[in-house]
């Protein structure tokens, strides 16, 4: 129906926006009520930044079982016995990033069970071993167990994989810098042996020549032998030759002088018979005995002459003879000699194309030892010859070849600071939400007096909106000073905080405007659409579709953002988007209820005359 006029006193905005503050003021119940609202957003941004401030600064504060089953390894010739799980404890226990407890295996099971320990880390008996079978026949992974239980906190799960990264990410280290130490010590030794090789191919280089040259002597000296040999071998050939009829003359010599021999011989054997005969044959011519007597006596003489003959003609003969055989012997020795000087030649020969080939490789080896000793020498240079700090350093890359170096354009101070954005704009949307609780969306005396539309939604509009520019202003002195989160640009912060809460305002008065208590429902509605598609923990980037596609529109995805541009020094050329978005969802809203306001005041729905019911 359409409303019929009444005439009333003027009113005007500041008149409006002061009544209703008396009004919320009127007594200590409701001025209580009022500043518990205007607080609220500082109790739910402020107490929950505040226990989320740095909780990573406090990982050392979470009891952790630290349980070392490692056996380790015994001693083997030079190397020591070794635990590396005693290593990895102290290396942990020293480092505190959490409150380790090294205890027993039935120790750290009873202290989860009892929340004593929010996760227990075991090296089991075979981790050294395992970590040491690297340089072995059978390499296998040392395992870390890892042991959780989540009904004290899901989340120290999460915390406990972490952890664990560290803990292999530290013991990776530690055998890759060591087993790259050993490998680069190798390989210095290997340098060292190569220029010890490359001297000792120097010396052979030297020898080489020599041998080179030797062999090229050889080949000369063979050659000269090769024709001695033939010359050689032509004299024996005619000194066999000459032996030969030497010793057939020294033959026949023999025979004739053992023919003479054996005729003096029987000569000599004849003169006792002839000497009997003569003695026989002068007695018969009747000489006395005594002149038979003188004249044997000189036969006896030549007798004795022919004994001494017939004994040398016989050692003349025995030389002879002697001669001849050793006319032989020569003359067969001749022979010999002229075969073995034929033997020796073509020795001789064969030696000769021996030491030809012995001198090519010669000088291909002396050739090759060149190639050996300046490859070796190249190869020595090319290796580092690195000292062992240098070494220590290698093998500490080699281990952990990646620093990383973060370049932070923007940076939020710590965890808390990284969520204050989210919860600043969530808080300032709780905060108006719950002003709607108690302040009137627009004055019903103006409506029904039919003042001007516009001024009835401002007065609507200003009155919760100073309510909740004073929320805002006691949170960022909440956020700056009570919880120290640096700001890049602190006015923009607080500038982008306001902007927010008064768009807020107007979103929330219009939807009291249009649909009162249903549209303060869907004013809590749309917080909760906004609180999972801001994009305040996650990146938007990871939200389903439909949520992704709210992010680019609803409001407080754009206080979010123009919040961290501001705090952590972003792009500020993006604060003048969110700033956009906001003053067009502001006069969006604005309009809307302005709209609605205008309908109030020309005709009436049942629903206008029907008490609120929430007085």
């Amino acid at each position: 129906m359409r409303a019929a006029p009444i005439r009333v006193p003027h009113l005007k905005v500041p008149q409006m926006i002061l009544a209703e503050l008396r009004r919320l003021v009127s007594t200590k119940l409701s001025a209580l009520a009022l500043f518990a609202l205007i607080i609220v957003p500082i109790l739910y941004g402020g107490l929950y930044l505040w226990a989320n401030q740095d909780p990573y600064a406090k990982l050392p504060d979470i009891p952790v079982a630290l349980v070392v089953a490692d056996e380790g390894v015994p001693a083997d010739g030079d190397t020591p016995a070794r635990n590396i799980g005693d290593e990895v404890a102290d290396e942990l226990i020293k480092g505190r990033d959490f409150d380790w407890h090294r205890v027993s295996a039935a120790q750290a099971k009873e202290g989860l069970e009892r929340d004593e320990f929010d996760f227990a880390i075991t090296l089991p008996a075979d981790f050294t071993a395992a970590i040491e079978s690297v340089s072995g026949d059978d390499p296998r992974q040392a395992d870390i167990l890892l042991e959780t239980y989540d009904a004290n906190s899901y989340l120290a799960s999460s915390i406990a994989t972490q952890a664990v990264d560290r803990v292999r990410t530290s013991v990776a280290e530690q055998v890759g810098r060591e087993a790259a130490t050993t490998l680069l010590n190798s390989i210095s030794t290997i340098r060292g042996k190569i220029v010890e090789a490359g001297q000792g191919a120097d010396e052979l280089v030297t020898g080489a020549a020599e041998l080179a040259d030797g062999t090229v002597r050889l080949v000369e000296g063979a050659a000269s032998a090769v024709e001695g040999t033939v010359q050689l071998q032509n004299g024996a050939a005619a000194l066999a030759d000459g032996a030969a009829r030497v010793a057939a003359g020294d033959d026949e010599l023999a025979a004739a002088a053992n023919r003479v021999g054996a005729v003096v011989n029987q000569l000599t054997a004849d003169l006792p018979q002839a000497r009997a005969d003569i003695a026989t044959d002068l007695l018969a011519l009747g000489l006395d005995q005594a002149t038979v007597d003188a004249v044997l006596t000189r036969l006896d003489v030549v007798g004795a002459t022919i004994r001494a003959g017939d004994q040398r003609v016989q050692e003349v003969v025995g030389q002879i003879d002697q001669l001849a055989s050793g006319s032989t012997e020569v003359a067969n020795g001749a022979v010999t000699l002229r075969d073995g000087l034929g033997t020796l030649g073509s020795g001789l020969q064969e030696l000769s194309t021996g030491t030809g080939t012995l001198r090519d490789g010669a000088a291909t080896l002396s050739s090759g030892t060149v190639e050996l000793r300046d490859a070796l020498v190249s190869g020595a240079q090319e290796i580092p010859d690195s000292s062992e700090d240098v070494r220590s350093a290698q093998a500490r890359t080699i281990a952990d070849p990646i620093a990383i170096d973060t370049t932070a354009a923007a940076e939020a101070a710590n965890y808390g600071a990284g969520l204050a954005p989210f919860f600043g704009a969530l808080a300032g949307w709780i905060g108006i939400y719950a002003l709607f609780l108690i302040v009137r969306p627009i004055s019903r005396r103006a409506v029904t007096a039919l003042h001007s539309p516009v001024r009835i939604t401002l007065a609507g509009w200003l009155t919760p909106g100073l309510l909740g520019v004073l929320q805002m202003c006691l949170l960022f002195l909440v956020l700056v000073y009570a919880l120290g989160f640096p700001m890049v640009y602190p006015l923009g912060t607080l500038g982008i905080m306001l902007l927010a809460t008064l768009t807020y305002t107007a979103i929330i008065l219009a939807l009291n405007v249009w649909w009162g208590e249903v549209g303060q429902f869907i004013g809590l509605v749309l917080m909760v659409l906004q609180l999972v598609s801001a994009g305040g923990t996650f990146p938007w980037q990871t939200l389903p579709g439909p949520l992704a596609a709210l992010h680019q529109v609803l409001p407080m995805s754009f206080v979010v953002d123009g919040m961290r541009q501001f705090m952590y020094g972003g792009d500020l050329g993006r604060t003048v988007l969110d700033a956009a978005v906001l003053l067009t969802w502001l006069l969006a809203a604005f309009a809307i209820a302005a709209i609605g306001v205008t309908r109030q005041t020309h005709f009436r729905a049942l629903r206008d005359l029907e008490p609120s019911i929430l007085g």
